[in-house]
Parts: structure tokens; C-alpha cells; sequence
């Protein structure tokens, strides 16, 4: 008997994503070096023999983990998003995604698992395809918002690419120092920054004073 045939008819996907949801809470208690398979397996409630059908190795785990959480992220980031009647208030809503503290963050998730990710996708070829692939996303969802600001006339007509390749790199470099605690750049510090940036490119006013507990749930 397989390990695919041990399992209940339905639940492989629930497995899964249970074992997914494991990997990223371990890596981010501990760090992607110090977390084994046995580890993710007790944390799942499987053995680690179903863990390694599924991933086969922990490399394969963490850019599926990886997955998981992005794609999370995006379902929820496209939800929001909609809900904004203009570009300036869903550039707004995506800063503050990156950068302010949920009110009920999903267990588990930080950004201190990508600090894992991206010193991984620097040594890892498979790694650094899905990290190639989730920076272009990123850039593409900026991108999106706005082309959508310029047609709207709501923004200053920018180089789109341009600014979305500079937005993406500073809002990912403020977020290895929310994610190292750093005593000078805290959230509410690098939304700020973010949002100063984006506003003096695109040549829209903003008034600072924003918290997690005023954005959109």
C-alpha cells in the first residue's frame, strides 16, 4: 500500500495544506536550517514518511510553503483591493499589507520566513525560480495599480516599470528590518517611508497618521 492510498478518500489536499501551514510556522520559529521534516511532521500530526511523498525534499517544502502563503496572500490582497474605490487608496492598502501589523495575522506567518527564502534562492536554483517568479508577481501588482492611478489621472505620468521595480525594492529592503526589529525602522516607520516614496513619484498628497486598525478588513 502506498502512503497516497493510507489516506481517506478527500483529504489529500487538507493534508497538504496542513503540512504547508507546519513548514511555515517551524521556519519561522526556527529558521530554515534548523528545521527537519520529522519536526513539520509532528507539527502536521503525520508521519514524516507522508511529508516526503508529498515534498520529497526540504528545499521542495519551503518554495511549496512559500507558494501557499503568497497565494493566501494575494487572495486576500486582490478582496481589499477591490473594495477601494481609487488607485491612491489601494497603493495605500498594499503598503500598509507589507508593512503594519495585522489585527489578526494569520498563525505563524511573518516576514522573518523570507529572510530564509531569499538566502536560500542566493545558493538553490529551484529556489530562486519561484523567487524570480514571486518578485515579478509583486512588481505586477504594483504595476497594475498604477497604470490604473494614470488613467485615472490620479497619478503623475511615470515610467510604470521604473517605479515598480523601486517600490518593490523598498518596501522588500524595510521589510528585513521589520523583520530584524530594527530599533529605528518599526512598521509604522516603514509605511511611512513607503508611502512618502510613492507619493513624491506619483505626485499625490498623503497625509501620515494611518494604523493596521484603520485599514480595510
Amino acid at each position: 500500500m502506498t502512503v497516497r492510498a493510507a489516506e481517506a478518500p478527500g483529504t489529500a489536499d487538507q493534508r497538504r495544506a496542513q503540512m504547508l501551514r507546519a513548514a511555515l510556522e517551524i521556519i519561522t520559529e526556527r529558521g530554515y536550517p534548523d528545521t527537519r521534516i520529522a519536526d513539520v511532521a509532528e507539527r502536521a500530526g503525520v508521519s514524516p514518511a507522508l511529508v516526503i511523498y508529498y515534498f520529497k525534499t526540504k528545499d521542495q517544502l519551503l518554495t511549496e510553503a512559500i507558494r501557499h502563503y503568497e497565494d493566501f496572500w494575494y487572495t486576500v490582497s486582490a478582496r481589499r483591493l477591490a473594495e477601494l474605490p481609487t488607485a491612491t487608496a489601494r497603493l495605500e492598502e498594499l503598503v500598509a499589507m507589507n508593512c503594519l501589523p495585522e489585527e489578526e495575522p494569520e498563525p505563524g506567518l511573518s516576514w522573518q520566513i523570507w529572510l530564509d527564502f531569499w538566502a536560500q534562492a542566493a545558493r538553490n536554483t529551484e529556489v530562486a525560480d519561484v523567487r524570480r517568479m514571486s518578485d515579478e508577481r509583486w512588481r505586477e501588482m504594483i504595476r497594475s495599480i498604477v497604470t490604473l492611478g494614470q488613467q485615472t489621472g490620479e497619478f503623475a505620468a511615470v515610467e510604470v516599470e521604473g517605479f515598480a521595480i523601486c517600490l518593490a525594492s523598498l518596501l522588500d529592503g524595510l521589510a528585513i528590518q521589520i523583520a530584524l526589529e530594527d530599533s529605528v525602522v518599526d512598521p509604522v516607520t516603514a509605511f511611512e517611508v513607503g508611502m512618502r516614496f510613492a507619493a513624491d513619484q506619483l505626485g499625490f498628497a498623503w497625509v501620515p497618521g494611518r494604523t493596521r486598525t484603520s485599514a480595510v478588513q
